[in-house]
């Protein structure tokens, strides 16, 4: 187990696309995956019945709460009995799974990952088909896009590419995988520097960067809005983690209802949120900075509308006699979901947009439909292999676009 890695949470994996008699209770009345080498590879060879307490869970794109059961999930070797009574030299494995919420949403073409948790316990991830968060979990774990009928197994999970950072995070905190990763050696800085108390964004993301070391955005502007991103959210896990606990242990001491427990959650989980946002245009901010872009950051366009950034500057958006051609809008977004389309409405006299965000494998179904709209998306060039071939001819990186505005500004 190496912390900050896939292997601080899972043991190994076992995926494979659903076949039609795995996936449609019509076809099959056995909830059962075929034990085969792959799978035997990750569970063993049972001896007798062994039962795993599992969480199962269905992804997909949609905005409706994730479909999850906690059961348990049966390993066993169908032919067992039959060669102790009878001496029948037949080996027959077979992974039951229950009847459930989740079995009910499965289709054929499914992503289907089973996951080994360092607890013992099973995780079963099955995402939809041609979906966003299907290219996701791929990515996350490093699965190939091979199709074949058995399950691939992964055991060796502390490569760089199981490295945890900002984009691994969002991925795992949806699939229910509380993150352990923490900077305690900083907690005593933060606290002096903060005052015991969480900070404005615009500081704790400056003093993210000053704890990275020599990392210029000017050398490198995609590396460098990774690494920011990746920092800022280790320091606020930690920072987060001790204020948390003080507040829990205020609240235990009170012989209280359980109210102030949800508002404290509730505020937590609206304070990562917002804070996420924040952070990537802060150090998006930043890199402007380090390049000498001249921007206006969050200005009124048209009524209410404020678009995150816009180049080379709000008085130039709204002087008629300025080239419309040398306008640019830059949104920046941690992930998209359907959120996307407020900007379509942002700054109209700019009718092709730009889009930052850090989420991977988006599918092509809405790179598509983001193509349709003039919308172009810019990711770390790092992320560019999270999406097929094809949708990586139509990305840009942080470095390009920091180019096309710098070309604009100088024209």
């Amino acid at each position: 187990m190496k912390k900050g890695y896939l292997s601080q949470y899972f043991q190994g994996l076992a995926s494979k696309q659903l076949s039609a008699v795995e996936a449609n209770p019509s076809r099959s009345n056995q909830h059962e995956f075929n034990g085969d080498k792959g799978l035997r590879n990750l569970l063993g060879e049972p001896d007798g019945v062994v039962k795993y307490p599992a969480k199962i869970m269905y992804l997909t794109d949609d905005d409706e709460p994730i479909v999850s059961e906690n059961e348990s999930m049966t390993w066993y070797d169908a032919r067992q009995p039959a060669r102790i009574k009878n001496g029948v030299m037949r080996w027959e494995y077979r992974l039951y799974f229950p009847s459930s919420p989740v079995s009910q949403c499965t289709a054929e073409g499914d992503l289907l990952v089973i996951a080994k948790c360092t607890d013992g316990s099973l995780l079963a991830i099955i995402a939809e088909k041609s979906t966003s968060i299907a290219r996701q979990i791929e990515w996350l774990f490093g699965l190939s896009d091979d199709v074949h009928p058995g399950f691939s197994v992964k055991s060796e999970l502390e490569t760089d590419q199981n490295r945890i950072g900002y984009a691994a995070s969002v991925i795992l905190e949806q699939i229910g995988i509380v993150l352990e990763e923490d900077e305690p050696s900083l907690l005593d800085q933060m606290l002096s520097k903060f005052g015991g108390t969480f900070p404005k964004t615009i500081d704790f993301s400056e003093f993210a960067r000053s704890t990275v070391g020599d990392l210029f955005s000017i050398d490198d502007p995609d590396t460098a809005l990774v690494a920011w991103m990746d920092r800022e959210e280790i320091l606020f896990r930690t920072l987060e983690k001790h204020l948390l606990g003080d507040q829990l242990r205020e609240l235990t001491k009170k012989d209280i209802e359980t109210e102030p427990f949800i508002k404290l959650v509730q505020s937590a989980l609206q304070r990562r949120k917002s804070r996420a946002g924040s952070a990537l245009e802060n150090h998006m901010e930043q890199v402007f900075k380090d390049h000498g872009i001249t921007y206006s950051r969050g200005p009124a366009t048209e009524g209410k509308t404020k678009p995150d950034f816009i180049f080379p500057g709000i008085k130039n958006y709204h002087n008629s006699a300025f080239p419309q051609m040398r306008l640019t809008m830059l949104a920046a977004k941690t992930t998209l979901k359907d959120r996307w389309r407020q900007i379509l409405t942002e700054a109209e006299r700019i009718p092709n947009k730009h889009l930052l965000t850090l989420q991977p494998g988006i599918s092509e179904n809405q790179t598509d439909e983001l193509k349709a709209e003039n919308v172009q998306l810019v990711l770390p060039k790092g992320l560019h292999l999270s999406f097929s071939v094809t949708q990586q001819s139509c990305l840009m990186d942080v470095s390009g676009f920091i180019q096309l505005v710098d070309k604009r500004q100088k024209n």
